[in-house]
Protein backbone atom coordinates (compact mmCIF):
# COMPACT_ATOMS: atom_id res chain seq x y z
CA UNK A 1 0.00 0.00 0.00
CA UNK A 2 1.46 3.18 -1.14
CA UNK A 3 1.45 5.82 1.83
CA UNK A 4 -1.03 8.02 -0.01
CA UNK A 5 -3.31 5.13 -0.26
CA UNK A 6 -2.69 4.39 3.50
CA UNK A 7 -3.28 8.52 4.35
CA UNK A 8 -6.43 7.81 2.28
CA UNK A 9 -7.69 4.70 4.23
CA UNK A 10 -6.61 6.17 7.91
CA UNK A 11 -9.69 7.07 10.02
CA UNK A 12 -6.87 9.72 12.31
CA UNK A 13 -6.60 11.94 8.81
CA UNK A 14 -10.02 12.82 7.45
CA UNK A 15 -10.10 13.34 2.87
CA UNK A 16 -10.46 17.00 3.67
CA UNK A 17 -9.08 19.37 6.01
CA UNK A 18 -11.88 22.47 5.97
CA UNK A 19 -9.75 24.08 8.63
CA UNK A 20 -6.22 23.88 6.32
CA UNK A 21 -8.66 25.15 3.59
CA UNK A 22 -9.99 27.99 5.28
CA UNK A 23 -6.10 28.92 6.62
CA UNK A 24 -4.54 28.90 2.80
CA UNK A 25 -7.57 29.90 0.41
CA UNK A 26 -6.61 33.38 0.20
CA UNK A 27 -2.63 32.91 0.28
CA UNK A 28 -1.88 29.84 -1.34
CA UNK A 29 -5.21 28.76 -3.13
CA UNK A 30 -5.93 31.77 -4.36
CA UNK A 31 -2.08 32.33 -6.20
CA UNK A 32 -2.14 28.85 -7.71
CA UNK A 33 -5.48 29.52 -8.73
CA UNK A 34 -4.12 32.74 -10.78
CA UNK A 35 -1.41 31.42 -12.09
CA UNK A 36 -3.36 28.76 -13.56
CA UNK A 37 -5.96 31.08 -15.04
CA UNK A 38 -2.29 32.72 -16.93
CA UNK A 39 -1.08 29.49 -17.84
CA UNK A 40 -4.30 28.22 -19.38
CA UNK A 41 -5.76 30.88 -21.02
CA UNK A 42 -2.38 32.58 -22.22
CA UNK A 43 -1.58 29.88 -24.63
CA UNK A 44 -5.35 29.98 -26.21
CA UNK A 45 -5.16 33.41 -27.11
CA UNK A 46 -2.12 32.76 -28.32
CA UNK A 47 -2.51 29.88 -30.67
CA UNK A 48 -6.18 31.55 -31.94
CA UNK A 49 -3.91 34.27 -33.27
CA UNK A 50 -1.86 32.14 -34.81
CA UNK A 51 -4.45 29.79 -36.38
CA UNK A 52 -6.94 32.29 -37.73
CA UNK A 53 -4.52 33.21 -40.32
CA UNK A 54 -2.71 29.67 -40.73
CA UNK A 55 -6.17 28.25 -40.99
CA UNK A 56 -7.72 30.60 -43.32
CA UNK A 57 -4.35 30.52 -45.63
CA UNK A 58 -5.21 26.45 -45.23
CA UNK A 59 -8.48 27.06 -46.08
CA UNK A 60 -7.94 29.32 -49.49
CA UNK A 61 -4.58 27.23 -50.97
CA UNK A 62 -5.61 23.59 -49.79
CA UNK A 63 -2.29 22.19 -51.17
CA UNK A 64 -1.23 23.95 -48.11
CA UNK A 65 -3.11 22.59 -45.57
CA UNK A 66 -2.21 18.44 -45.19
CA UNK A 67 1.44 19.54 -44.45
CA UNK A 68 0.06 22.13 -41.92
CA UNK A 69 -2.11 19.37 -40.39
CA UNK A 70 0.98 17.00 -40.59
CA UNK A 71 3.35 19.39 -38.50
CA UNK A 72 0.13 20.21 -35.84
CA UNK A 73 -0.06 16.19 -35.21
CA UNK A 74 3.09 15.67 -35.12
CA UNK A 75 3.56 18.77 -32.27
CA UNK A 76 0.37 17.42 -30.15
CA UNK A 77 2.19 13.77 -30.21
CA UNK A 78 4.89 15.15 -28.35
CA UNK A 79 4.62 14.33 -24.08
CA UNK A 80 4.08 17.90 -22.46
CA UNK A 81 6.27 16.90 -19.96
CA UNK A 82 8.98 16.44 -22.59
CA UNK A 83 8.85 19.94 -24.27
CA UNK A 84 8.72 21.34 -20.60
CA UNK A 85 12.27 19.49 -20.16
CA UNK A 86 13.75 20.48 -23.14
CA UNK A 87 12.32 24.31 -22.72
CA UNK A 88 13.55 24.82 -19.65
CA UNK A 89 16.96 24.96 -20.56
CA UNK A 90 16.13 27.56 -22.79
CA UNK A 91 13.77 29.87 -20.97
CA UNK A 92 14.41 28.69 -17.54
CA UNK A 93 11.56 28.02 -14.83
CA UNK A 94 9.33 30.51 -16.10
CA UNK A 95 5.70 30.94 -17.25
CA UNK A 96 6.99 31.09 -21.09
CA UNK A 97 8.58 27.02 -20.35
CA UNK A 98 4.59 26.10 -19.65
CA UNK A 99 3.02 28.38 -22.30
CA UNK A 100 4.86 27.88 -25.58
CA UNK A 101 4.52 24.07 -25.72
CA UNK A 102 0.69 24.46 -24.92
CA UNK A 103 0.39 27.58 -27.20
CA UNK A 104 1.42 24.71 -29.62
CA UNK A 105 -1.32 21.80 -28.51
CA UNK A 106 -4.18 24.66 -29.48
CA UNK A 107 -2.75 25.03 -33.13
CA UNK A 108 -2.99 20.87 -34.06
CA UNK A 109 -7.22 21.64 -32.89
CA UNK A 110 -7.63 25.71 -33.48
CA UNK A 111 -6.13 25.13 -37.02
CA UNK A 112 -8.81 22.35 -38.30
CA UNK A 113 -11.58 23.96 -36.40
CA UNK A 114 -11.16 27.65 -39.20
CA UNK A 115 -10.63 25.47 -41.90
CA UNK A 116 -13.89 23.17 -41.09
CA UNK A 117 -15.35 26.82 -40.22
CA UNK A 118 -14.80 28.41 -43.46
CA UNK A 119 -15.55 25.04 -45.28
CA UNK A 120 -18.92 25.09 -43.67
CA UNK A 121 -20.14 28.66 -45.63
CA UNK A 122 -22.77 27.53 -47.78
CA UNK A 123 -21.37 27.95 -51.37
CA UNK A 124 -24.80 29.58 -52.45
CA UNK A 125 -23.80 32.51 -50.15
CA UNK A 126 -20.10 32.79 -51.46
CA UNK A 127 -21.79 33.24 -54.70
CA UNK A 128 -24.51 35.60 -53.83
CA UNK A 129 -21.48 37.57 -52.09
CA UNK A 130 -19.19 37.74 -55.66
CA UNK A 131 -22.33 38.57 -57.32
CA UNK A 132 -23.12 41.57 -55.10
CA UNK A 133 -18.95 42.75 -55.89
CA UNK A 134 -16.92 41.36 -52.94
CA UNK A 135 -13.54 40.81 -52.88
CA UNK A 136 -11.49 38.12 -51.10
CA UNK A 137 -11.39 39.98 -48.23
CA UNK A 138 -14.27 42.09 -47.33
CA UNK A 139 -15.73 38.80 -48.26
CA UNK A 140 -14.13 36.89 -45.79
CA UNK A 141 -14.68 39.65 -43.12
CA UNK A 142 -18.25 40.45 -43.66
CA UNK A 143 -19.28 36.78 -44.68
CA UNK A 144 -17.48 33.95 -44.19
CA UNK A 145 -16.09 34.41 -40.79
CA UNK A 146 -18.98 35.39 -39.06
CA UNK A 147 -20.81 31.75 -40.25
CA UNK A 148 -17.66 29.76 -39.36
CA UNK A 149 -17.88 31.22 -35.99
CA UNK A 150 -20.04 28.63 -34.38
CA UNK A 151 -17.19 25.75 -35.56
CA UNK A 152 -14.03 27.64 -34.39
CA UNK A 153 -16.11 28.42 -31.27
CA UNK A 154 -16.25 24.48 -30.74
CA UNK A 155 -12.51 24.11 -31.11
CA UNK A 156 -11.72 26.59 -28.86
CA UNK A 157 -13.97 25.26 -26.08
CA UNK A 158 -11.99 21.92 -26.81
CA UNK A 159 -8.40 23.62 -26.40
CA UNK A 160 -9.59 25.71 -23.65
CA UNK A 161 -10.67 22.54 -21.38
CA UNK A 162 -7.59 20.56 -22.58
CA UNK A 163 -5.39 23.42 -21.44
CA UNK A 164 -6.59 23.80 -18.24
CA UNK A 165 -6.00 20.12 -17.63
CA UNK A 166 -2.88 20.10 -18.78
CA UNK A 167 -1.38 22.92 -17.21
CA UNK A 168 -1.28 21.01 -13.90
CA UNK A 169 1.60 18.60 -15.54
CA UNK A 170 3.97 21.82 -15.20
CA UNK A 171 3.86 21.12 -11.56
CA UNK A 172 6.52 18.42 -12.32
CA UNK A 173 8.79 21.56 -13.15
CA UNK A 174 7.35 23.72 -10.17
CA UNK A 175 5.32 25.50 -12.65
CA UNK A 176 2.03 24.35 -13.02
CA UNK A 177 -1.08 26.40 -11.14
CA UNK A 178 -3.39 24.27 -9.22
CA UNK A 179 -0.98 21.18 -10.11
CA UNK A 180 1.24 22.54 -7.37
CA UNK A 181 -1.46 21.24 -4.77
CA UNK A 182 -0.95 17.80 -6.02
CA UNK A 183 2.53 17.91 -5.79
CA UNK A 184 2.07 19.36 -2.33
CA UNK A 185 -0.46 16.91 -0.94
CA UNK A 186 2.02 13.90 -1.96
CA UNK A 187 4.84 15.27 -0.77
CA UNK A 188 3.00 15.60 2.59
CA UNK A 189 1.02 12.50 2.48
CA UNK A 190 -1.72 14.72 2.66
CA UNK A 191 -4.89 14.63 0.95
CA UNK A 192 -6.57 17.95 1.14
CA UNK A 193 -4.69 19.86 -1.37
CA UNK A 194 -4.96 17.11 -3.87
CA UNK A 195 -9.15 17.08 -3.57
CA UNK A 196 -8.77 21.41 -3.86
CA UNK A 197 -6.74 20.89 -6.57
CA UNK A 198 -8.93 18.26 -8.42
CA UNK A 199 -12.21 20.44 -7.20
CA UNK A 200 -10.58 23.81 -8.43
CA UNK A 201 -9.70 22.35 -12.24
CA UNK A 202 -13.33 20.98 -12.93
CA UNK A 203 -14.75 23.77 -11.68
CA UNK A 204 -12.76 25.96 -13.82
CA UNK A 205 -13.19 23.89 -17.08
CA UNK A 206 -16.78 23.67 -16.56
CA UNK A 207 -17.01 28.10 -16.10
CA UNK A 208 -14.57 28.59 -18.62
CA UNK A 209 -16.45 25.90 -21.30
CA UNK A 210 -20.26 27.90 -19.74
CA UNK A 211 -18.25 31.23 -20.25
CA UNK A 212 -17.13 30.38 -24.23
CA UNK A 213 -20.62 28.85 -25.09
CA UNK A 214 -22.03 32.36 -23.61
CA UNK A 215 -19.87 34.43 -26.05
CA UNK A 216 -20.97 32.22 -29.02
CA UNK A 217 -24.56 32.65 -28.60
CA UNK A 218 -23.97 36.32 -28.35
CA UNK A 219 -21.71 36.36 -31.56
CA UNK A 220 -24.19 34.17 -33.72
CA UNK A 221 -27.84 35.14 -32.46
CA UNK A 222 -29.10 32.99 -35.73
CA UNK A 223 -27.86 30.10 -34.23
CA UNK A 224 -31.12 28.20 -33.02
CA UNK A 225 -32.57 24.49 -32.60
CA UNK A 226 -34.55 23.57 -34.80
CA UNK A 227 -36.17 24.45 -37.89
CA UNK A 228 -36.60 28.07 -36.58
CA UNK A 229 -32.83 28.08 -36.32
CA UNK A 230 -32.20 27.09 -39.97
CA UNK A 231 -34.61 29.75 -40.75
CA UNK A 232 -32.65 32.46 -38.88
CA UNK A 233 -29.40 31.29 -40.16
CA UNK A 234 -30.67 31.74 -44.00
CA UNK A 235 -31.90 35.09 -43.06
CA UNK A 236 -28.87 36.16 -41.34
CA UNK A 237 -26.60 34.90 -44.53
CA UNK A 238 -28.88 37.30 -46.58
CA UNK A 239 -28.14 40.04 -43.91
CA UNK A 240 -24.72 39.53 -43.44
CA UNK A 241 -24.19 40.16 -47.64
CA UNK A 242 -26.71 42.83 -48.11
CA UNK A 243 -25.25 44.61 -45.31
CA UNK A 244 -21.43 44.02 -46.74
CA UNK A 245 -23.18 45.27 -50.02
CA UNK A 246 -24.42 48.59 -48.89
CA UNK A 247 -21.17 49.77 -47.51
Amino acid sequence: MSPLTAVLASEAEPLIRWDWIERNLGDDIAEALREHLILSFTPVLLGLVVALPLGIACARWRRVYPAVLAATSVLYAVPAIALFVVLVAFTGLTYSTVIIPLAAYTLSVLVPSVVDGLHSVPAHVRQAAVAMGFGPLRRLVRVELPLAIPVVMAGLRVATVSNISLVSVGSLIGIGGLGELFTTGLKRDFPTPIVVGIVAIIALALVSDMLLLLIQRLLTPWERAGSGGRKARRAQEKTLVTAGGER
